[in-house]
């Protein structure tokens, strides 16, 4: 209270607004009102600050035991710049946060205590993917910290202690013993302060602790913002989010000044196939570029792809530093990104190499699985003979039906990188009619050359990137209609971005919030199918909103062929016996940092562990579990560290970009084939920059790792 002069110079309590802008309401229409909204036990309305990763932000009243999505989603308007919700801090600095897997959480004192979170002054900090949880609860602790009163030392004493362990987890410095302590000091401090602030203060920790421990885990084990916030464990962003940790800033420095060899030998000492990560990645990197900041993202994807096409038009082959033949055979088995990858990291290290494929092409789903118009095969055939040219031995129509007899003929460790290529049926009636087709089936007949007759009008079930291959494909093989349908808004939908805009360019027609219940025959084809359009209500743990079917809103959709593109799971059949545990679904359990299984001696990676993943995060698979093998075959404890031969030092300029170069400009757009020319054709679709696009391209980056240096 201000005792000394307030309103009108009278004594004024400030400390409680909101129950007197609350009093004149319930004075003039009474308690049974006011109670007439909220909860059981908590009743009223309760005001709200609203601030943080929201489109609409501001001061809101709303009654009692709203659930938390409908806050954020429906009168926050949602997150912004097309941004995931991570977390939500209610209750202000010494709140806590509670995750997207209780978005739906009622807003009332019972359900958000039972999450660590409190009431408080309503202060509701909303969080997306951009936002660390060590970093949020260093700010919070910070701001108690300094308004900490020092009478009691569990709050003068344990604060200060609590953020000088969140400083060392920040800089990748702590230990999981840290961690405990950490958490034992939070404890303590709540337990035993004197006054509510010290009791409170030590919320954020707790909460974020309790639900997103493998983030700090993240920081002090794998030395990892994955929100690429702690700038103590990064050079610039680009480089710690892409999976492989691609010198991305060395080489686009390199490309500015015209040194294209150099930068593609940068590119290719750290990923085995950069010409098909130029064409296909999804480019996590460009989500987290600085850039975005004055303008859009570097192209960081078309400037790799650029310097690769410029380096084999010239001929020119780079190998790194390849070590000494060293004993030891390792068997792989599947020849797809993470086969492949860690063939190449294994074949550097001096280790005999031998990749067991199936198909009768290497590649895995690189070759069977993506269209000629996004990764011509034959540059997927000159990155491959990369790895075959290390001493690497790929036997094509090789099926392993069982591992043990790899270990007989004298492999000392084995590699299941198998990959995901069983289609995932929608589990309706009629499709077992011969014009239903998988994605996965119909990509793998497409791209080897198999004959596979399409309709005149085709619909495509789903709404990833099999679903956008498999309709620009079926374009291209002769269909007159294309139609895709997907249960959820464009904004959801997995597939890239620049995949969905070409489909449409093309001619695809996109059908949303529409789900099939049944195929529909005659005369033993497909005629069709009925589907029933859909409403989206609350948010589920994606963080998207649910869809449910509208009642009443089926109609008929004639079709003469349908595919099937709703997933993909592995085939495990070849494991057998009780060693390696098959989870739910058909994943092969192991140690998400190791790479190891339940028996001793074979690693897993790839889509087989992860469901169905990308090829940058199949490549990182393939070089952690061939640190792991390497580790093993030495005799040596496994590491959760990715351990890389050492790059090859490349002179790269350190001078940071012009006042010009830092003045607002988007991006460079790459060169496309005209839509009319492509419609009917397998020619790649994509061009790349021209020498003069790429070095102007290249002058955009901000070069975020100087400002490291400089620090």
């Amino acid at each position: 209270a201000n005792m000394g002069g307030g309103l009108f110079g009278k004594p004024t309590t400030i400390n409680n607004v909101e129950t007197w802008s609350n009093i004149p309401q319930i004075v003039l229409r009474g308690a049974e009102w006011f109670a007439s909204v909220g909860t059981e036990k908590s009743k009223g309305t309760k005001t709200l600050c609203l601030v943080g990763k929201l489109k609409n932000t501001g001061l809101v009243e709303v009654p009692l035991g709203m659930p938390l999505s409908r806050l954020i989603f429906d009168i926050g308007g949602g997150i912004p710049n097309g941004k995931k919700f991570k977390a939500v801090q209610l209750g202000g600095p010494s709140g806590g946060v509670i995750p997207v897997e209780h978005i739906n959480t009622p807003i009332d004192y019972e359900a958000v205590t039972a999450l660590g979170a409190i009431m408080g002054s309503g202060g509701v900090v909303v969080m997306d993917e951009d936002d660390c949880m060590v970093d949020i609860a260093k700010f919070f602790l910070g701001f108690t910290k300094d308004e900490s009163c020092g009478k009691c030392t569990p709050c003068r004493a344990g604060i200060p202690k609590m953020l000088q362990i969140l400083d060392k987890i920040s800089m990748g410095e702590a230990t999981l013993g840290d961690l405990d302590t950490l958490s034992g000091l939070a404890e303590m401090v709540a337990s035993i302060s004197l006054c509510g602030l010290g009791q409170t203060s030590p919320n954020p920790v707790i909460s974020s602790l309790r639900h997103f421990r493998e983030e700090y885990e993240a920081h002090i084990i794998d030395k990892k913002c994955p929100a690429v916030v702690c700038q103590g464990l990064f050079r610039s962003p680009c480089q710690h989010t892409c999976p492989v940790e691609l010198n991305v800033h060395g080489y686009i420095s390199l490309i500015k000044e015209g040194k294209f060899v150099e930068a593609y030998c940068l590119i290719k000492q750290r990923n085995p196939l950069p010409a098909i990560c130029g064409r296909v990645c999804y480019h996590p990197c460009e989500f987290k570029c600085n850039r975005i900041q004055i303008d859009e993202s570097l192209a960081i994807q078309d400037l790799r792809r650029f310097v690769v096409d410029y380096a084999h038009n010239l001929g020119i082959k780079y190998t790194p530093n390849v070590a000494d033949k060293r004993k030891g055979k390792v068997a792989i088995i599947g020849s797809g990104p993470a086969g492949l990858s860690a063939a190449w990291d294994l074949a550097m290290e001096g280790y005999s190499v031998t990749i067991f494929e199936s198909l009768s092409v290497a590649g895995g789903m690189l070759a069977v699985g993506i269209p000629d118009y996004r990764l011509p095969k034959d540059i997927l055939r000159e990155e491959i003979r990369d790895i075959e040219n290390l001493g690497v031995n790929i036997k094509l129509n090789t099926a392993i039906d069982e591992i043990d007899p790899l270990f007989k003929d004298g492999y000392d460790a084995v590699f299941i990188a198998a990959g995901a290529h069983k289609g995932i049926k929608a589990g309706i009636p009629g499709e077992d009619l011969e014009e239903v087709h998988d994605a996965i089936n119909f990509l793998r007949k497409v791209n080897l050359g198999e004959e596979v007759r399409v309709g005149k009008r085709v619909a495509v079930i789903g709404g990833g990137n099999s679903a956008t291959d498999s309709a620009r494909v079926v374009l291209r093989k002769g269909a007159e209609e294309v139609h895709v349908f997907y249960r959820r808004e464009k904004s959801d939908m997995p597939a890239i971005a620049e995949e969905v805009t070409a489909a449409e360019e093309e001619g695809v027609h996109f059908h949303f919030l529409t789900v099939p219940s049944r195929i529909l025959g005659k005369n033993g084809k497909v005629a069709g199918f009925e589907c029933s359009r859909m409403e989206l209500k609350e948010i589920d743990q994606s963080g998207r909103r649910k869809p449910y079917a509208i009642e009443g809103s089926e109609s008929i959709i004639e079709v003469d062929m349908i595919i099937e593109a709703i997933g993909q799971k592995a085939d495990t059949y070849f494991i057998k016996g009780d060693e390696i545990k098959i989870l739910r679904g058909g994943s092969v359990e192991v140690d998400t940092r190791l790479l190891t299984t339940g028996r001793e001696g074979v690693f897993a990676g790839g889509d087989i562990v992860g469901g169905s993943q990308t090829v940058i995060d199949a490549i990182a698979d393939g070089q952690r579990a061939a640190s792991s093998i390497k580790r093993y075959l030495e005799g040596k404890e496994l590491l959760p560290l990715v351990e890389r031969r050492g790059d090859e030092p490349m002179a790269i300029s350190n001078s940071p970009p012009s006042d010009e170069e830092i003045q607002e400009k988007p991006r460079i757009r790459s060169a496309e084939v005209a839509v009319d020319g492509r419609r009917t054709s397998f020619v790649e679709v994509r061009l790349a920059y021209t020498p003069e696009e790429a070095r102007e391209e290249a002058a955009r980056c901000l070069r975020c790792d100087l400002e490291d240096e400089e620090g």
